[in-house]
């Protein structure tokens, strides 16, 4: 469904979570049948770090935790124009990683 995503590309990911009480984000929030907890599903703002060869994906948090999703994950969605707008502060930019050989080269 999303095959043209590429590194550096946000997406959306709905996580689901419970607890005693759910953040103002909380979607589809449902209590327990006999208790204080809620589940509910939180919208994560992540980007793609790497397209991998069996066509599942590497993400990265905006903390810099990594997680690997099918590309066909009905949770995962591209970012909509106007998200990309309105979330700015949410999404994780990728930066590149400093090649270790570059610090080990003398200038002459």
């Amino acid at each position: 469904m999303h095959k043209s995503l590429k590194p550096g590309d946000p997406v959306v990911v709905r996580v689901s979570k419970n607890s005693t009480d759910p953040g103002p984000r909380a979607k589809e929030v449902h209590p327990a049948k006999h208790g204080d907890w809620y589940s509910y599903e939180v919208e994560k703002f992540w980007t793609v770090s790497e397209v991998l060869a069996d066509g599942s994906l590497n993400l990265v948090t905006r903390r810099g935790k990594t997680h690997t999703l099918q590309v066909d994950d009905p949770r995962l969605r591209p970012l909509r124009w106007w998200e990309h707008w309105f979330y700015r502060d949410r999404i994780p930019l990728l930066t590149a990683t400093p090649n270790p050989a570059e610090f080990n080269q003398t200038s002459s």
